[in-house]
């Protein structure tokens, strides 16, 4: 596969999506904007002469189908994916092109295993949601950990956000996750999803230095609880978040990321721990890196290079984890994150 091949960006013109359509530009493939905001749409066209503006809307299959006309994939941008990712899943199927989504919506996840593994492993396409900062990098991690491992007894994923300013696709998002849940919150516990009333616990997670131990909440469940069991024997998973981070994103007035650099970057820094134990063992893999929705970009559109270039391991709908080696997709990623690996008394760092 060479440069120049057409994909379809649904939902280009929110903030994640403007990440994707700068990435795939530096890739060398050529991105049709998409969504439902032909205004918006045209604004951000106005940025990159020469790309086609595509409107289309979920209600629409026909101006999906035409959105996704000559592309080799497309990338759902636009949440809440609780709407979206069914309608361009289908089109996506139709087209027989490869779906990717940056789905963080735990349910929006869920549902796409559930209703489209057997259609989309049948007729050999590809699906890979949650190809983002949440549940695909937390996968990526936990998969890289494991190593040789066939088995675990429990993942724990913990996040440092030195501050959140969530967009408003993330509290969109967030809101339509709690109407689903009724107000409930979501765990993993013994192989599958609960939902429970109780509140949240505040507890201590012991961070690589120089951050050291800090407040996280316990259970600040994110799609990890998706993408990681999906292929790995781990009964129970827990993600939590730095508490400060927690409070920011819940706040109705944290402000919108603010661009300090020529890449639209934030100044928020991250820190992904990911821990996976099994009997007295343990094994770790950290990550670090700046902007949690910039980062997303370059995993996603790393994910639909390797599906073109044929390096994938499996059919259907796969979460990243499993339809890539999560090694070297990290290792591939090098110049947007680190990345290292604590297994067996070593250290490794991906690069």
């Amino acid at each position: 596969m060479g440069p120049g091949q057409t994909v379809t960006v649904f939902g280009a013109y929110g903030h994640t999506g403007r990440f994707v359509v700068a990435e795939l530009v530096r890739r060398g493939f050529v991105p049709v904007l998409s969504g439902r905001d032909e205004v918006k749409l045209k604004a951000l066209a106005a940025s990159y002469p020469g790309l086609e503006v595509r409107p289309a809307s979920v209600d629409d299959p026909g101006s999906l189908d035409r959105a996704l006309t000559g592309a080799v994939a497309v990338v759902n941008c636009a949440g809440p994916f609780a709407t979206t990712a069914a309608p361009v899943i289908e089109a996506a199927l139709r087209a027989g092109v490869p779906y990717v989504d940056v789905a963080a919506e735990i349910e929006a996840n869920a549902d796409t295993f559930a209703h489209f593994a057997d259609r989309a492993r049948a007729t050999g396409a590809v699906i890979v949601p949650a190809m983002a900062f949440f549940g695909g990098l937390g996968d990526l991690l936990a998969t890289a950990a494991m190593g040789d491992w066939i088995e675990a007894d429990e993942a724990h994923v913990a996040y440092a956000l030195s501050g959140w300013q969530p967009t408003e696709g993330t509290r969109a998002a967030g809101a339509v996750s709690r109407q689903r849940r009724g107000g409930a919150r979501v765990v993993y516990r013994s192989g599958r999803l609960d939902y429970r009333r109780d509140d949240a616990t505040t507890l201590q997670w012991p961070f690589p230095e120089p951050l050291g131990s800090r407040a996280v909440v316990g259970e600040f469940t994110m799609a990890d609880v998706v993408t990681i069991p999906s292929h790995l024997s781990i009964p129970d998973v827990r993600t939590y978040m730095t508490a400060e981070a927690a409070r920011d994103v819940t706040a109705p007035g944290t402000p919108t990321p603010t661009a300090v650099d020529e890449h639209g970057r934030s100044a928020q820094t991250f820190l992904v721990d990911v821990v996976v134990r099994s009997g007295g063992a343990e094994r770790r893999a950290v990550a670090r890196g700046q902007d949690i929705y910039a980062v997303t970009a370059p995993l996603a559109v790393e994910a639909v290079h390797r599906i073109l270039t044929g390096r994938t391991r499996t059919l259907g709908v796969a979460s990243a984890g499993e339809i890539f080696d999560a090694a070297g997709f990290l290792r591939a990623l090098s110049s947007h994150l680190s990345v290292e690996l604590l297994r067996q008394g070593r250290r490794e760092v991906l690069r």
